[in-house]
């Protein structure tokens, strides 16, 4: 039964609605490890790295968002359980306990290396079915590949 019916064709509906859950766990849970790496960095460079995450953090939430309210308004339900994320992320754990700020820095880049690969095929399999998505996939990873490259450069 639809609540919300989307004007997009089944099999394009279909390939939209994959990409938004999949963007949605990766910047749920893109959120949750910054957080966590946030809570528990140490080190000589633990302030800038400290307010470095909130930032990673804020961008995530904004996206996660944007990609949930798109999936709505294409009558899609938004899956961001604990339990969805957990089973469907492409990232990696983050570590547990105090993490040393170099350490930090590179499992950050892994983090946000992982999302923008997977956000990158997402935007070359929804150019056709949905523009729209696409578009904001587009956003999203430029956004991400900023915070990337910023935290390259703290460990160059």
């Amino acid at each position: 039964m639809y609540v919300v019916k989307s004007p997009l064709p089944d099999d394009e509906l279909k390939t939209v609605s994959e990409a938004l859950h999949g963007a949605l766990v990766d910047l749920v849970d893109l959120s949750l490890v910054a957080k966590q790496i946030h809570w528990n960095v140490v080190g000589p460079r633990f302030r800038s790295i400290h307010l470095q995450l909130d930032e990673v953090v804020d961008s995530a939430r904004t996206h996660s968002d944007t990609v949930a309210e798109r999936a709505s308004a294409l009558g899609v339900p938004p899956d961001g359980r604990a339990a969805t994320v957990a089973s469907a992320s492409g990232i990696g754990t983050a570590p547990a306990g105090w993490i040393k700020d170099a350490d930090a820095v590179r499992t950050m880049v892994d983090a946000l290396g992982a999302v923008i690969t997977r956000m990158r095929e997402r935007v070359q399999g929804t150019g056709d079915a949905d523009p729209v998505s696409q578009d904001i996939f587009i956003g999203i990873t430029a956004d991400l590949e900023k915070h990337h490259w910023m935290f390259q450069a703290e460990n160059a």
